[in-house]
């Protein structure tokens, strides 16, 4: 076994993973999540690590160099920097925190070391970290299709670090500016989710998925009391206004006579206030993303920019930056968050030794759409599937993606799960829910009865390459679903701004000829799919399109609210039925809800999995 292979871990704080390089070559890449089940998993990542392994045919002692993702001692001196800063207040805090930074955190070494260690799997190799926004970059540029370009990573917080700007040639990133912990855009939008009655680190996205349904009315309040914004796109933030220095809450009293009363509860009705307090910090989240891109632009002479860190994740500020043609390009890391930062170290450590861009050339990235998790051949499935006696049909495989086709067109749900997982917390055409996005009740029935979630959460649309400029307004391919942009005018049965229509009661209108995929502000997350990124979905999309002349279907993750997707077909099954999809293709293998046996389970379900 060759001993260029690179181990990159990340742990500890959220979205713990693994990912393992060859040559520069991206062999494997898992949230510990998928294998645990316990939703951004912060441990030790040692079934992902597992995983990676067995993916390579390699055990420890064929790996040359493990990478993890951040510099602990650099972030222990911040965390307690900042409790000394703030003293006497925060002190319950402290005390609770300072114990594992004492006893196992700040010597990041020893910790991963012993967490290999109890692999039992060989020897444990050189250990060697990365900064945290270090490992970003290094995700966001080197496994994209550039030479060179600009990288930005905006984030929470790393070590010290929430915002940098580098400069990616060949296979090094070189530092150019940098933003420092108080001031961060992601903890300013994690405030904001806070306020808003959702979970930090993980209800981010339903802030944006809510900011359509509400008009921007506190973004000047937002400029002229919690963030000063400079033209190149650096901030300061008005600590004042902030208690996330000061203990485990986000916001106090000072935010909360700002904007007109306490917090919303987690779980309450949401309200016109929660809905324009969205919309407020959605606009000035994008416009501070876009100044920050016009700097990158300067600063660097650049004409593409790659982009990582979690705010990376908010597709709608990205859409912004790309219509506003500061770039060419722009390339986004599907696991922008902490978990890619495992793969950025290991491609980091990698090129340090004299790995390469083995893709670079080929007009493509280097993420194999992102398929890099674990994967389940047909013999697999039959033997799970005999094991349960359940009953199936297994079509020849040129006959699934038809059959399948037809079930959709005639208003199945259907629940997809092909090939190897996806890397990232987007569902890609591996472990997907699908369904027809022609039909106006879809997604107020995919949301109550399938996902179990809140009835304002929009449904992504995927679309063949080919035939995305007849649907959306988009100016570049968006094969991770990390881009949004507006339908097209053609598809459009209702203009944008013809709407009088208020708060949670925009859902009503029709708006497009795709409007289980149409957000109230007709925008759409879109997917992009290609045949060379993933033949089985593309095959289904183009069986989809000649049966209804629709090239587009309603892609959402295979879970449930709470719940990491799915990873095994034993997990698919479970989900498939617990709730009401119709249908479950798993490989080559179709199974009805009704020709299945009753489905029977102790207590409720639901109960044993915590909201998000």
């Amino acid at each position: 076994m060759s001993n260029d292979l690179v181990l990159g871990i990340s742990a500890f704080y959220h979205d713990s993973a693994a990912a393992l390089v060859r040559g520069g070559h991206i062999v494997a890449a898992a949230q510990e999540e998928r294998f645990s089940r316990r939703r951004h998993d912060s441990a030790f990542p040692v079934r992902a690590v597992e995983y990676c392994l067995r993916e390579a045919g390699a055990d420890l002692g064929d790996i040359a160099a493990v990478a993890y993702y951040e510099d602990a001692k650099l972030k222990f001196r911040r965390v307690l920097g900042t409790y000394l800063a703030t003293a006497p207040h925060g002190f319950a805090s402290f005390r609770e925190t300072l114990p594992p930074w004492l006893s196992w955190k700040r010597d990041i070494h020893r910790t991963v070391r012993h967490g290999l260690a109890g692999l039992g799997d060989g020897p444990v190799p050189e250990i060697v970290t990365r900064r945290h926004h270090e490992s970003h970059a290094a995700s966001a540029f080197l496994p994209s299709p550039y030479e060179s370009a600009a990288v930005l990573c905006v984030d929470g917080v790393g070590e010290w670090a929430t915002t940098t700007l580098w400069h990616g040639r060949g296979t090094a990133v070189t530092p150019l500016a940098e933003l420092r912990f108080p001031h961060s855009l992601g903890l300013l939008y994690s405030a904001f989710t806070y306020f808003c009655g959702f979970k930090v680190d993980s209800g981010e996205y339903k802030l944006m998925g809510l900011a359509p349904y509400g008009t921007p009315r506190y973004a000047g309040l937002i400029r002229e009391r919690l963030i000063d914004v400079k033209p190149d796109g650096s901030f300061r933030l008005n600590m004042a206004y902030f208690a996330y220095l000061r203990g485990q809450v986000m916001t106090g009293r000072a935010f909360e006579k700002l904007f007109g009363g306490p917090r919303r509860r987690p779980e309450s009705p949401l309200t016109e206030r929660e809905c324009d307090l969205a919309a407020s910090v959605q606009e000035v989240t994008e416009e501070v993303m876009i100044k920050l891109a016009r700097s990158a632009r300067e600063r660097t002479g650049e004409r593409r920019l790659c982009l990582a860190g979690g705010v990376a994740l908010n597709c709608v500020a990205n859409g912004r930056i790309i219509e506003e043609r500061i770039f060419d390009e722009v390339w986004v890391q599907p696991a922008a968050g902490d978990a890619g930062g495992a793969l950025g170290a290991a491609l980091s450590v990698a090129a340090e030794r004299g790995a390469g861009r083995p893709h670079l050339g080929s007009g493509r990235d280097a993420m194999a759409g992102s398929l890099l998790g674990p994967g389940y051949g047909d013999e697999e499935i039959a033997a799970f599937l005999r094991s349960r006696s359940l009953p199936h049909t297994a079509p020849a495989p040129d006959d699934v993606a038809q059959a399948v086709a037809k079930r959709l067109a005639e208003g199945a749900v259907v629940g997809w799960f092909q090939g190897r997982t996806e890397f990232g917390p987007r569902a890609l055409g591996a472990r997907s829910i699908l369904g027809d996005p022609r039909d106006p009740g879809m997604q107020s029935a995919m949301n109550l009865k399938i996902k179990f979630r809140e009835s304002f959460r929009p449904f992504a649309p995927s679309v063949l390459a080919e035939d995305a400029k007849d649907y959306f307004a988009l100016l570049q391919e968006s094969p991770y679903m990390l881009v949004v942009g507006q339908i097209a005018d053609t598809q459009r049965l209702v203009a944008a701004d013809a709407d009088d229509t208020t708060g949670l009661d925009r859902l009503k209108t029709l708006r497009s000829t795709i409007p289980a995929v149409t957000h109230v502000d007709c925008s759409a997350r879109v997917q992009t799919v290609t045949e060379e990124a993933n033949a089985p979905y593309h095959r289904l999309l183009t069986a989809f399109k000649e049966t209804t002349g629709c090239p587009v279907l309603i892609n959402t993750s295979f879970n449930v609210r709470g719940e990491p997707i799915v990873n095994t077909p034993e997990e698919a099954y479970t989900c498939f039925m617990r709730t009401d999809i119709d249908l479950l293709v798993l490989g080559n293998h179709l199974l009805e809800k009704n020709d299945q046996p009753r489905w029977e389970e102790e207590g409720d379900w639901r109960e044993t999995i915590p909201l998000d």
